[in-house]
């Protein structure tokens, strides 16, 4: 069963993608387990790259699919990044190539950073890419066009 992994609006990265029982798995290297392949897999392995790799930012300061309550439901955070205290600094969510990144999209992500309450809310399908930085107090939000370094944040 081959795989045809869809072009990234990324830099390509030389994943560790293997293939058991007619299913693709890619290993991710901050949890150091073979995640199924699937279309959001791919981009937030390409984005976790792209944060380690160009963006500077810290493997041990990543985190992958925390879980969070929200209006008493269990969910899940794509990526949180923390700083050298512990304080959340941004939430990332991904989605599949194939998801459109709409207002619906990014109003789930800022539902997850109203409990997070980090700095940077980014919101990617691999394709296009939103960076919003927030103002919690002013209840206010600024895009950005591109990604600071981690040093920079």
């Amino acid at each position: 069963m081959a795989f045809t992994p869809t072009a990234l609006n990324l830099p390509e990265y030389p994943f560790k993608i293997t293939l058991k029982d007619n299913r693709h798995f890619i290993f991710d290297e901050i949890r150091r387990k073979h995640l199924v392949l699937t279309p959001e897999e791919w981009v937030r392995q390409h984005f976790i790259q792209y944060l380690i790799l160009e963006k500077k930012f810290p493997k041990t300061l990543i985190q992958i699919e925390g879980g969070l309550n929200l209006n008493q439901l269990q969910k899940r955070s794509d990526i949180v990044i923390f700083n050298t205290s512990g304080e959340r600094l941004m939430v990332i969510e991904c989605k599949a190539p194939s998801v459109n990144i709409t207002q619906a999209v990014f109003d789930q992500a800022s539902r997850y950073n109203s409990v997070y309450k980090a700095k940077w809310l980014v919101v990617t399908n691999g394709l296009k890419h939103c960076y919003a930085r927030i103002d919690h107090i002013a209840a206010q939000f600024q895009f950005s066009p591109e990604l600071p370094e981690y040093q920079q944040l």
